[in-house]
C-alpha cells in the first residue's frame, strides 16, 4: 500500500511557531475522516501523541537547500538556436554566434570546419542529434562582449522558464 504524506511542515501544529533549522520536531500520523494526516510539533508544543495516532517519530528541521547555479537545458537552447538561425537580425547574429559557441561547449553542436568568403569567416556546425548543417558568421567579438551577450541570454532564459 502506498502512503502519500506531506513533508515536514514549516510551523508547529499546536503553537504556530515557525521551525528553525536544526530544531528537533515531533511528528505524528493521525487518521482523520479516513485519511492519514501528518502533524509536526515543536519541543514547546509537544504534549505527547494524540489519542488516535498511527505513528510517531522525531526528526530535525533541515538546513534550507542552497540555491545552486541554475542550469539551462541544452536541448531547449538548441531549439532556440534553430529558430534564431532561420532569420536572424544583425543584433541576433551576435546572439546566434554566442549561442553556437555555448552549444559547442556543451557538446550539443559539433564544429565540422570553417570557410572564408569575402573576408568573413564562417563556422560550419552540425547538431549532435542529427540536426542539419549550420553556417554561422564569426562575429569577431571581444571577450567582454561575449560575456555580456551570455549574461543577456541567461537572463532571458531564466525569466522565460520560471
Amino acid at each position: 500500500m502506498d502512503y502519500h504524506l506531506k513533508p515536514l511542515g514549516k510551523s508547529c501544529s499546536s503553537t504556530g511557531k515557525e521551525f528553525i533549522p536544526g530544531e528537533t520536531v515531533h511528528s505524528v500520523i493521525i487518521e482523520q475522516n479516513g485519511q492519514l494526516i501528518r502533524l509536526d510539533f515543536s519541543q514547546d508544543g509537544w504534549t505527547g501523541p494524540p489519542e488516535s495516532f498511527v505513528g510517531e517519530w522525531k526528526c530535525q528541521v533541515p538546513e534550507p537547500a542552497t540555491q545552486g547555479t541554475k542550469k539551462i537545458d541544452p536541448d531547449a537552447l538548441m531549439q532556440y538556436f534553430e529558430q534564431l538561425y532561420e532569420a536572424p537580425s544583425q543584433v541576433q547574429e551576435k546572439f546566434l554566434y554566442v549561442l553556437a559557441l555555448f552549444l559547442v561547449q556543451k557538446r550539443r553542436l559539433k564544429l565540422e570546419g570553417s570557410r572564408e568568403e569575402d573576408k568573413a569567416s564562417y563556422l560550419q556546425l552540425s547538431g549532435t542529434h542529427g540536426e542539419g548543417s549550420f553556417e554561422i558568421r564569426d562575429q569577431n567579438l571581444e571577450e567582454s562582449e561575449i560575456e555580456q551577450l551570455q549574461n543577456q541570454l541567461n537572463n532571458q532564459f531564466f525569466e522565460e522558464w520560471e
